[in-house]
């Protein structure tokens, strides 16, 4: 699971900027972060961040979607491998009028 913009914006309340990837992570340990927060600044790319902004755009958050919206849209892609827009392509209406092969 990752992290929320919010705890992120907490855990690093106190951080003085720039700081390295190392920094940030005591910072987040010291403010009493999670561990989906500190692990997330784990995951980051060992860099000079000059700012919390740029920090954000390194880090993963949380899909907005929920668990139950995230298990429904499982349940209904059916057709493992492909892209979620590749799976519900109509039949094309001449070949379902007049057959696959038509014999032309």
């Amino acid at each position: 699971m990752a992290t929320t913009v919010e705890r992120l914006r907490a855990a690093l309340s106190e951080a003085d900027f720039p700081a390295e990837k190392n920094e940030l992570v005591r910072y987040a340990e010291r403010s009493g972060a999670d561990n989906d927060t500190v692990r997330e600044l784990n995951a980051i790319p060992a860099e000079t961040y000059g700012n919390l902004t740029e920090v954000e755009r390194a880090v993963s958050f949380e899909s907005p979607e929920t668990e139950r919206e995230r298990a429904q849209r499982r349940r209904g892609h059916d057709k493992p491998g492909l892209a979620e827009q590749s799976k519900d392509v109509a039949e094309h209406p001449i070949v379902s009028e007049l057959g696959e092969n038509r014999g032309s």
